[in-house]
C-alpha cells in the first residue's frame, strides 16, 4: 500500500513550528469552494505520485539536519486523514525515530484522538460554527470537528484552530458571536486561534482542473479583521488569538516611530554614529 500525494517540499512556521517537510496526501471529505489546493481533493485524480511509508520516512530521516528551529515533518492535503491508516503508520515510525510530527486536518476524522499521541502539532480548521451551514456549504456538518476540537483542547499539548475568514460566509457578528461561545465551552490551556483572512491562491489551479471557482467578493478587509479580533477579545477568548492584526499594528507604528527617531538624529547629527537609534529599535 502506497500514500498518495500530489505534492512536496519545505516550509518555515507556517504548518508547524521551525522548518518543516510538507506532504500534501490526496483526497478530501469536504467541498471549500475557495480551496487552495482544488488538484488534492480527489483521491483518484491523475497527476502526483505515491510513496510507501517506509519511502517516506527515510526521506524524512534523510531531510533531518534541515528541520532546524523545531521542524520536523508536516501532514497537510487535501484532508491527511482520508488515508487514515497509512498516515498512522507513518507518524508511529516518524515518532519512533523522534522526528517531530505535525498535522493540519480539517478535524472530520472521528478517531482523530487515537493519533493525538503521535502528533505533536495539531492544526484543526474550523470554517463555520453552525453545524447545518457547514452541511450546506462544505457538504458535512461540523459535529465531529467541534467534538474533537474539544477532545483536544483537554488532552493535546499542542492545538491551533485556524479560521479561515470568508467575507460574506463566515464574518457577520452573529457568526463570530456564535464561534464566540464554541470557544468558551472549550479547556483553555492547550491551544491557539489563528484568523486567516481569505486569498485567491487557488483561483487559477481552479481552471486549471477543468472547475468553476464560485467564490466572489469574499476578500476581508484590515478594518473587518480588526472589528473580528475586537469582538473576541471583548467575547474573552481574545487572549487564545496569534498574530492579530491589532498587535501586529501597534508594532508596526512603533517601529515607524523609531526609524523617523533615526532618520531625524541623522539629521540632526550628519557627522554621528546611529548606535543609539538602531539600540532603540532593537529594544521593541
Amino acid at each position: 500500500m502506497e500514500l498518495k500525494l500530489f505534492q512536496k517540499g519545505f516550509n518555515y512556521s507556517q504548518d508547524g513550528p521551525g522548518n518543516r517537510l510538507i506532504y500534501h496526501l490526496k483526497g478530501c471529505n469536504l467541498i471549500c469552494p475557495w480551496c487552495s489546493n482544488p488538484e488534492g481533493m480527489n483521491i483518484n485524480e491523475s497527476g502526483g505520485f505515491n510513496l510507501t511509508v517506509d519511502q517516506l520516512v527515510n526521506e524524512a530521516i534523510s531531510c533531518m539536519p534541515m528541520f532546524f528551529d523545531g521542524g520536523g515533518v508536516t501532514f497537510t492535503g487535501g484532508e491527511a486523514t482520508c488515508q487514515a491508516d497509512l498516515l498512522k503508520q507513518a507518524l508511529l515510525k516518524l515518532t519512533e525515530r523522534g522526528i517531530n510530527t505535525c498535522i493540519e486536518t480539517n478535524g472530520t476524522y472521528k478517531n482523530l484522538p487515537n493519533l493525538f499521541p503521535i502528533i505533536n502539532h495539531l492544526i484543526i480548521d474550523l470554517k463555520h460554527p453552525n453545524n447545518s451551514t457547514h452541511k450546506e456549504l462544505l457538504g458535512l456538518g461540523n459535529d465531529i470537528i467541534k467534538e474533537n476540537i474539544l477532545k483536544a483542547s483537554k488532552e493535546h499539548l499542542d492545538l491551533l484552530v485556524r479560521i479561515p475568514l470568508i467575507n460574506g460566509i463566515n464574518t457577520s457578528d452573529e457568526i463570530i458571536d456564535e464561534f464566540i461561545e464554541f470557544f468558551k465551552s472549550t479547556d483553555y490551556k492547550n491551544y491557539r486561534i489563528e484568523l486567516l483572512k481569505y486569498h485567491e491562491y487557488g483561483k487559477d489551479k481552479w481552471k486549471k482542473c477543468g472547475k468553476e471557482y464560485t467564490v466572489k467578493n469574499a476578500n476581508v478587509s484590515d478594518k473587518l479583521l480588526l472589528h473580528i479580533e475586537e469582538k473576541m477579545n471583548n467575547g474573552k477568548v481574545g487572549s487564545k488569538l496569534i498574530n492579530q492584526l491589532g498587535t501586529s499594528n501597534k508594532l508596526l507604528d512603533k517601529y515607524k516611530n523609531e526609524v523617523e527617531k533615526a532618520k531625524q538624529f541623522k539629521r540632526d547629527n550628519p557627522n554621528g554614529k546611529d548606535i543609539g537609534c538602531l539600540l532603540s529599535l532593537r529594544s521593541g
